[in-house]
C-alpha cells in the first residue's frame, strides 16, 4: 500500500521526536488514525475520554517535559472541544500542536454536516500558525512549520486536514518553480542581552538596598543561578504560581508565592523593596507589586513583548533566564549589609509557623489546610504535582514546601477548572517511574475529573510506579468563587449557583478498579496519606473539608474587609460559621 497523507503526517511527527499524541477518533480524522494504527515506530495514541482532556494533556506534556504536546481530533465538535486545553497552553506559553480533521474539500462551503470554518475558529488560539492541507504536497512543510514554530515561539499551532486529503496518496513537492522543500529540526538559541544592558542592570541592582526578586515559570532551568544572585544581592525570592516548583522553599530567603493566594512575607517584601528584579514572569496583578514609583526595576524575559508589560522597568533584558542571570552574577558585588535579607528570612519562618498554627485549627468536619500540611510533610522528593483551579490552589500555593527534584504546574494564565486530573495523567505518561499527585476541588472533579479518572483506570497498569493520587476537596461548594462573591462583590453566597451535590468519589474510584480512601475527621488525615502513598494502584482521596475556612489574603485591605462585612450583613447563609472560622484563623496568626 502506498503512503497516504495520514501516514506521512504520523511519520513526520515521529521524525520530529513526538512519542505520543493525545486524541479522540471520529470520521473526520480517520485517515490520520489509520496512519497511527499502521505506524510501526509511533507516535503512540493515548485516548482520553473527551477532546478537552486530550488538549489539557498536550498542554501538561509540554509543561512537564519542555517538548511540544500534540493533540488530535475530528472535525466540528471535536475541534471545538480541543480549544480549552489549547488556550491553556497558549496562555502559559508552552508549545502545543493540534491536528484537526475537516470535511472533504469538495463539500467545504456548503454548510455540510460538522463543517466549521476551522481556520477562523483557530485563528486566535493558534495565531502563530494555522493552515489547512489543501494539497498532499503541502503536508511536509505544514507539519514542519507547525512543529518548528510551536517549539521556537513556545506557541500553539494547528494543522487542519480534510478527510479526503488524509486518505490521498502522499506526494512530495515537485522539482519545479514554486515548490517548497522543508526540513526537520530546531534547537533553542541561548540568547544573552547586550553587554551595555547587562552592565546597566547590574548597576541598578548594586545600588539597591532592599532588592526583591520575582520569578515565574521562565526560571525552570535557572534555579541555581537565581538563588546565587539572591544570595549575592541579599535579596528575597518570591514566586508566581506557575513558578512555584521552580525554586525550592527550603532556601531561607525564598518567601513563597505572591498574590491573593500568596504569602505575607512576599507581600511585605514587595511593599518594602526599593529594587525589583522580575525573571521569567508575566505576573498580572499590579496591586501585589511595588507602587509604580517605589522601586527601580529590571526585567528578564525570553519574549520581548513581556518586557515592561506589568511594571515600569528601567532596564529590560531580552534573553535566556539561565544565561542572563549568570551574566549578572558576574557583574554584581556582594552586599555586606544583610539586614534586609535577614528580616525576610525571619518573616518567612514566622509565616510557616503561622501556617502550621492555622492547619491545627478545628473545622467542620476537616480543615483543608490540615490536609495540605500533612501532604507537605510526606511529599516524595521526586513528586509530580498537578493542581486544579479553585480553593485547592490557595492551599497548594501556601502549604506545599517544594524541594529540589519536585515538578508541577497549574492552569495559570487561563485558570481553567478541570486541568488537574489530565495534567496528572500526562505527567505519569511522561515519567511513569515517578509518583504523581493531583489536588482538585469537587466542582472541577464533577465537571470533568470523574471522566478523566477513566483514562487513569485504563492505562495505570503500564506505569512502573503506580502512585497517582487524586485528592478531592469535597465541600459541596464552588468554594473559590463563593469567597470571591463575598469579598470582591460584597454579596452573600448565592446558594443556587454555588452549592454542589455530594458525590462519593472514593466509592466511584473503587468501581473503576482504583483505590478509594476517605477523610471525614482530622484523625483520618495522616493515615489516609500514608495509605495512599503506599498503595499498589492509583488512589482517589475523598476529603470532606470545611468550605468556610477562608482562603485569607496575605493582607486584608479595607475594601476587602468592607465587602466581607457587607456580605455577612446581607444574610449569608453560613455567616455564623464563617465568622467563627475566620476568628480562629486570625487568632492562630496572633498566637504564632
Amino acid at each position: 500500500m502506498s503512503q497516504t497523507v495520514g501516514d506521512f503526517i504520523v511519520s513526520r511527527l515521529h521524525d520530529w521526536g513526538v512519542t505520543r499524541c493525545y486524541g479522540y477518533s471520529g470520521d473526520g480524522i480517520n485517515g490520520v488514525m489509520a496512519g497511527l494504527r499502521r505506524a510501526e515506530h509511533g507516535p503512540r495514541l493515548i485516548q482520553p475520554r473527551h477532546e478537552e482532556l486530550a488538549s489539557f494533556m498536550a498542554s501538561a506534556h509540554a509543561k512537564f517535559t519542555g517538548t511540544p504536546g500534540v493533540c488530535i481530533s475530528t472535525s466540528g465538535p471535536g475541534a471545538i472541544h480541543l480549544l480549552n486545553g489549547l488556550y491553556d497552553a497558549k496562555k502559559d506559553h508552552v508549545p502545543a500542536v493540534a491536528i484537526v480533521g475537516q470535511q472533504s474539500r469538495m463539500s467545504i462551503g456548503t454548510d455540510y454536516q460538522q463543517e466549521i470554518d476551522l481556520i477562523s475558529l483557530y485563528k486566535d488560539v493558534a495565531d502563530d500558525y494555522v493552515h489547512m492541507v489543501s494539497d498532499p504536497r503541502q503536508a511536509r512543510h505544514l507539519v514542519d512549520q507547525a512543529m518548528r514554530i510551536a517549539i521556537g515561539r513556545r506557541a500553539v499551532t494547528a494543522i487542519i486536514v480534510p478527510a479526503d486529503v488524509q486518505d490521498a496518496p502522499m506526494q512530495e513537492p515537485p522539482a519545479a518553480h514554486g515548490a517548497t522543500f522543508s526540513g526537520i529540526g530546531y534547537n533553542h538559541p541561548v540568547a544573552i542581552p547586550a553587554e551595555a544592558d547587562l552592565d546597566a542592570a547590574a548597576k541598578i541592582l548594586d545600588a539597591g538596598e532592599r532588592v526583591a526578586i520575582l520569578t515565574g515559570a521562565g526560571v525552570k532551568d535557572a534555579a541555581d543561578e537565581v538563588i546565587a544572585l539572591a544570595d549575592t544581592l541579599g535579596a528575597g525570592i518570591a514566586k508566581a504560581i506557575l513558578g512555584k516548583t521552580m525554586i525550592p522553599d527550603d532556601v531561607d530567603y525564598v518567601t513563597g508565592t505572591i498574590g491573593l493566594l500568596g504569602t505575607e512575607p512576599s507581600a511585605d517584601m514587595m511593599a518594602g523593596c526599593d529594587t525589583l528584579l522580575m525573571i521569567g514572569t508575566r505576573f498580572p496583578y499590579a496591586e501585589f507589586l511595588p507602587a509604580s514609583d517605589q522601586a527601580r526595576a529590571v526585567q528578564i524575559d525570553i519574549d520581548p513583548e513581556a518586557l515592561g508589560l506589568r511594571y515600569p522597568t528601567e532596564v529590560n533584558l531580552a534573553g535566556d533566564a539561565k544565561a542572563t542571570v549568570a551574566a549578572l552574577n558576574q557583574r554584581v558585588a556582594r552586599k555586606t549589609d544583610r539586614k534586609w535579607q535577614t528580616q525576610l528570612i525571619e518573616k518567612t519562618r514566622d509565616w510557616w509557623n503561622t501556617m502550621a498554627e492555622r492547619a491545627e485549627v478545628s473545622a467542620d468536619p476537616v480543615n483543608p489546610q490540615a490536609v495540605f500540611a500533612a501532604l507537605s510533610e510526606r511529599l516524595p522528593t521526586d513528586a509530580m504535582l498537578a493542581c486544579d483551579v479553585g480553593s485547592a490552589t490557595n492551599w497548594y500555593a501556601r502549604y506545599l514546601k517544594i524541594r529540589r527534584g519536585m515538578i508541577g504546574s497549574v492552569s495559570g494564565g487561563l485558570a481553567s477548572m478541570g486541568n488537574g486530573v489530565p495534567y496528572l495523567t500526562a505527567a505519569k505518561f511522561a515519567y511513569p517511574d515517578r509518583p504523581g499527585i493531583a489536588m482538585v476541588g469537587d466542582g472541577a472533579m464533577q465537571m470533568s475529573g470523574n471522566q478523566a479518572l477513566l483514562t487513569i483506570a485504563k492505562y495505570w497498569r503500564e506505569w512502573a510506579n503506580p502512585t497517582a493520587i487524586v485528592l478531592v476537596l469535597n465541600n459541596q461548594d464552588l468554594n473559590q468563587v463563593t469567597w470571591e462573591q463575598r469579598v470582591m462583590e460584597g454579596d452573600p453566597k448565592f446558594e443556587t449557583s454555588q452549592d454542589l451535590p455530594d458525590f462519593a468519589f472514593d466509592q466511584y474510584a473503587e468501581l473503576l478498579g482504583l483505590k478509594g480512601l476517605r477523610i471525614a475527621s482530622p484523625d483520618d488525615i495522616g493515615p489516609v496519606w500514608d495509605a495512599a502513598l503506599a498503595a499498589d494502584r492509583p488512589v482517589v482521596i475523598n476529603a470532606y473539608t470545611d468550605p468556610e475556612v477562608a482562603p485569607l489574603p496575605p493582607h486584608i485591605s479595607f475594601d476587602q474587609a468592607k465587602s466581607f462585612l457587607s456580605s455577612m450583613v446581607k444574610g449569608d447563609p453560613e455567616s455564623a460559621h464563617i465568622i467563627s472560622e475566620s476568628f480562629k484563623q486570625m487568632w492562630a496568626k496572633w498566637r504564632s
